[in-house]
């Protein structure tokens, strides 16, 4: 039982790591990305969509994403989404594709954007601390119950701590790759 509890905890240890990396993979960096417009929502057909949902997004060269919808009637729509998402781009219709220039980033807004990667790694790490805290409470219950032995706990315990650390390195090491890459002109 508190082999099965370690895994859960591994698990949920391994979904807050994802999704760091997702935010991360949002945060601009000096070059264009498809990622960077993973929060834009297009409201076509009646609903709002996913960009990813209603056109191909590419990055043909570092300073400009190329957008090619699906169906054309509704480059506009796709257009506006962008610039409603508030992401400092400036979309241009041009014939069967939108074009989104990225500009380059300023000294002042790379440091801004790293603020927000440290900002998004403790987050992260809260998260991977508040499942250890969650499972040791739970480990601590269990021996109280009787359900497990001291000895058995113990070494749980020491072997949670080992998880949290493994978890808590690979957000350091995201965080750190991250924030080179937005540093970088």
């Amino acid at each position: 039982m508190p082999k099965k509890r370690l895994q859960e905890a591994r698990e949920a240890m391994d979904r807050a790591v994802d999704a760091v990396r997702r935010e991360f993979n949002t945060v601009r960096t000096g070059k264009a990305t498809p990622a960077l417009l993973d929060t834009v929502r297009v409201d076509a057909y009646g609903s709002t969509m996913a960009l990813n949902q209603v056109a191909n997004v590419s990055a043909p060269e570092p300073g400009l994403l190329l957008i090619q919808p699906y169906d054309q009637n509704i480059s506009p729509e796709i257009a506006q989404g962008i610039q409603k998402a508030d992401l400092g781009f400036n979309p241009s219709v041009d014939g069967a594709v939108i074009r989104v220039p990225v500009p380059p980033l300023s000294e002042e807004r790379r440091k801004e954007m790293v603020k927000l990667l440290h900002r998004l790694a403790e987050e992260g790490r809260i998260s991977v601390r508040h499942v250890r805290q969650e499972t040791k409470n739970e480990l601590q219950r269990m021996q109280k119950d009787g359900e497990a032995g001291e000895d058995e706990i113990h070494r749980r315990l020491e072997e949670l701590q080992g998880i949290t650390d493994e978890h808590v390195a690979t957000i350091d090491e995201l965080l750190k790759k991250k924030e080179a890459e937005v540093m970088e002109v």
